[in-house]
């Protein structure tokens, strides 16, 4: 009895999917840093918006934008046009309040905010199996 309290106590505890990092919570996280030109953001913190999607994202800020790319290699995530339609659902549906503007093969655009001082978000495919999301503030 002692082991088997021992053994429960030693054991690492479960893991769940709900414990992953979400696609929502990242993309609502970056959104709100872009006024702030990102700065309060390091670059593991767009990785969770690829990870339905891939393992291999690769986040940075640089002039102003922050951006992940990422490959499909997959075979359960299909072609980065596949991943491209997804990372659009994920982003209407997560960020209600974005204008869907631009809808193109192997590109989607959507803004937030007015004129002068929108935030731009643009996902896009880069090759067959890529895929480019971008965040930039007007």
């Amino acid at each position: 009895m002692a082991t088997a309290i021992a053994l429960i106590l030693l054991a690492p505890p479960a893991s769940h999917a709900d414990d992953s990092a979400s696609p929502c919570a990242a993309l609502k996280r970056i959104v709100a840093a872009a006024p702030q030109h990102f700065a309060s953001l390091s670059p593991e913190d767009g990785r969770a918006v690829a990870q339905p999607y891939s393992d291999d994202a690769q986040c940075a800020i640089a002039r102003g934008t922050y951006q992940c790319t990422w490959s499909t290699r997959n075979a359960d995530t299909g072609s980065g046009t596949d991943a491209l339609e997804g990372v659009g659902a994920d982003i209407a549906s997560c960020l209600p309040n974005a204008t869907h503007d631009g809808n193109a093969p192997g590109r989607q655009h959507f803004y937030l905010g007015e004129r002068g001082s929108r935030t731009e978000i643009t996902a896009q495919t880069n090759g067959a199996t890529r895929v480019t999301l971008t965040v930039s503030k007007q």
